[in-house]
């Protein structure tokens, strides 16, 4: 068996007592980790031998003190064998248990999860926006939930995490819940993000994770075309909050920006750019990064028209805005009452920024990815994959260069003939 321990005594100067006499300690290392007891024995540090790790000489309280040494040492060692008899990971924790009689305590997985979401509550609106919190908050339920359906129980110790309970965990959420495959693949995510805190305070020995997986399935993008834009923006609305719903609806559409972005901004927001247009110079909240969009004409008539909106004011705010519920339920009536039949979100106006406002009117994608804030391009790229107006358009180009060429081969032709 090759051994991961090493033993190291040592003598504390800082802590010797009125004679002059300094206690002398032992240091057990596993890899980086370490943990460190008293001997319960004194040497005077001119009898001391750094190098060696033991006191100098050869008289009797020398030859005590150092086979005492040998002792200690050995007691550790022992301690290392019984942890790979018992099939336990040496770690320095496992290790002082194991050495200083400490009975294993029990770490119980409701606690560890509660004690993560209520870290993730105190950083609210510094790290974590509030939708993070209740994502979490709701994988928990479920996890309970989970608890009580499969074993009867309302905990469960760490350890007793498997591989086996992550497979019906995802079971539990696909039947019982009736999850979607890419809701059910987010609440696992969520708990495995409990598991690699486990793992990285080395209160699990094993991996649950180290052998499953699972994909998100690409969902299609719904976006909305130039005729249904055109569609909302003459609809004329005899009621304000109808008419308000439209305009932030809009706003969202040619800003790409989220809800919750549009709702933070402020006039500070806005600014010239090197070109000498307005941009709105902002962070998305969800992400963090920068985000960059010149403000277009539709956008300015918008910020214009509620310039002095008292909410507006009220609030120091660009816009007047309704809360995210409220306005996702009278865009379901603006598209009833515009005939169009897909269910209309604010998420939708973000989505049809990306693809009928920019990418289809030939903005590099590279540039869409900038505005929407994203901090991967693969993410626009799925904006880009629904554009068949674009391939058409784009092999169109395509056609029209192999059509010269194909004249060209044809007035060839008829010359030789």
């Amino acid at each position: 068996m090759n051994t991961t321990v090493s033993v190291l005594f040592y003598i504390k100067r800082s802590k010797a007592n009125i004679v002059g006499m300094c206690p002398i300690y032992v240091r057990v290392t596993i890899q980086t980790k370490r943990f460190e007891f008293s001997s319960n024995k004194f040497a005077n540090p001119d009898n001391w031998s750094g190098e060696w790790s033991k006191v100098k000489g050869a008289n009797e309280e020398a030859r005590t003190i150092n086979s005492h040494f040998d002792y200690l040492k050995n007691q550790v060692l022992e301690a290392e064998k019984r942890l790979f008899k018992k099939d336990i990971r040496v770690t320095s924790e496992n290790l002082k248990n194991e050495l200083f009689g400490v009975s294993e305590t029990k770490r119980m997985l409701i606690p560890i999860f509660q004690d993560h979401n209520n870290k993730i509550k105190e950083l609210l609106g510094i790290e974590y926006a509030p939708g993070t919190l209740e994502r979490y908050e709701t994988s928990l339920k479920h996890t309970k939930n989970f608890l009580i359906w499969k074993f009867n129980i309302s905990d469960i110790d760490i350890s007793k995490i498997d591989h086996a309970f992550i497979t019906d965990y995802e079971f539990y959420l696909r039947s019982v819940r009736k999850c979607a495959n890419n809701t059910a693949v987010k609440y696992i995510k969520n708990f495995n993000k409990i598991i690699k805190l486990c793992l990285a305070n080395d209160w699990l020995d094993k991996n649950p994770f180290s052998n499953y997986k699972s994909k998100v399935k690409e969902v299609e993008r719904v976006y909305l075309s130039e005729d249904e834009i055109q569609n909302i923006i003459n609809k004329d609305f005899k009621t304000e909050r109808l008419s308000l719903v439209r305009d932030i609806f809009l706003f969202s559409c040619f800003t790409g920006l989220a809800y919750i972005d549009v709702k933070n901004l402020t006039k500070s927001h806005i600014s010239i750019g090197i070109d000498g247009d307005k941009w709105i110079f902002t962070h998305r909240q969800k992400t963090e990064t920068a985000s960059k969009i010149l403000v277009l004409p539709v956008t300015q008539m918008i910020i214009d028209k509620y310039e002095n909106h008292p909410q507006a004011v009220n609030d120091e705010r660009l816009l007047p805005i309704l809360s995210n519920q409220k306005m996702n339920a009278y865009l379901k009536e603006i598209a009833a009452v515009c005939e169009i039949e897909k269910e209309l979100t604010l998420h939708i106006a973000r989505h049809t920024f990306a693809t009928t406002i920019t990418l289809t009117n030939g903005v590099p994608i590279e540039s869409v990815s900038k505005m929407l804030g994203h901090k991967n391009l693969r993410t626009t790229q799925h904006y880009a994959k629904v554009l068949d107006r674009k391939v058409s358009d784009d092999m169109k180009i395509l056609k029209d260069k192999f059509s010269i060429l194909d004249n060209n081969i044809l007035k060839k032709s008829s010359v030789t003939s």
